[in-house]
């Protein structure tokens, strides 16, 4: 009989005493850290970025890492306590299994889930409103080998692809711009991006969000093809366009740990 197999333990995963209870961090490496910053993400949970290790005084930078979470020892547990209860808030909703409910455009929809009987077909992803609420009805084809949560990806960066290119078409004009090249991937700390030569990249899961959430970062990336940085100019072109994307962005930085885990598929009667 073999022994265990004992994984070994993240080099990157600390602990810290906060109020009376262990919190553990994750310490990121950056060359562009200049000094300690602390966040909340929704993937890795509380992060600590600070410089390379080849800086002078950050080798060990454990010490200093406890003394500055100490100093912000209720902001710090305000927001972890937030992320858990948000977390927790997803697991009721089941996620990506048949029953489990997911955001698209900004609303809550329960998945349905149907296998069809010919194999010729594809699996199939449709929007269907009832008395019982809004549902996403999945047909699963017969030799279909992706999960549930995977073919349902697939449908939402689609959506996602509608929506924005929809976007930029509405919006591109009348800021005089025009994008080079639109991706659609899965960052993990922002919603879209621009380049300096015209290249834009906007997160899938925008199409979780409401359409008026989308079309402030579509707007917002657009803007960055004319003003680079954020300062008072930039954000009155934004709100040329989008008067109320104050709001609209509010609404992604309260539902973000929502949007990154919403295919997440929780057993039932898992708990938090």
């Amino acid at each position: 009989m073999h022994d265990p197999v004992v994984l070994p333990a993240d080099p990157l995963r600390r602990s810290v005493r906060l109020g009376g209870r262990s919190v553990d961090y994750r310490l990121r490496r950056s060359p562009r850290s200049r000094g300690l910053r602390v966040t909340i993400d929704d993937r890795d949970g509380l992060v600590v970025s600070v410089p390379l290790a080849t800086r002078r005084g950050w080798a060990r930078p454990e010490e200093r890492v406890e003394a500055f979470l100490q100093e912000r020892q209720a902001w710090v547990l305000r927001h972890l306590d937030t992320q858990a209860r948000e977390r927790a808030a997803a697991r009721a909703r089941g996620g990506a299994r048949a029953g489990g409910q997911v955001l698209y455009r900004g609303e809550l929809h329960r998945i349905r889930v149907l296998r069809r009987d010919d194999r010729g077909g594809r699996s199939t992803v449709e929007r269907s409103g009832g008395e019982d609420g809004d549902e996403l009805v999945v047909l699963l084809a017969a030799g279909e080998r992706r999960s549930l949560e995977r073919v349902l990806e697939a449908w939402f960066r689609e959506r996602a692809r509608d929506a924005i290119e929809e976007a930029v078409a509405a919006y591109a004009p009348s800021l005089g711009v025009l994008p080079a090249r639109i991706d659609i991937r899965d960052p993990r700390s922002r919603w879209g991006s621009a380049s300096r030569k015209g290249r834009l990249m906007f997160s899938w899961r925008l199409a979780l969000a409401p359409p008026g959430s989308l079309q402030t970062v579509v707007v917002h990336e657009l803007a960055h093809l004319r003003a680079f940085g954020h300062g008072p100019g930039f954000w009155a072109l934004v709100a040329t366009r989008r008067p109320g994307h104050l709001a609209d962005r509010a609404w992604l930085r309260r539902n973000s740990q929502a949007l990154h885990g919403a295919l997440e598929a929780w057993p039932d009667g898992e708990s938090a």
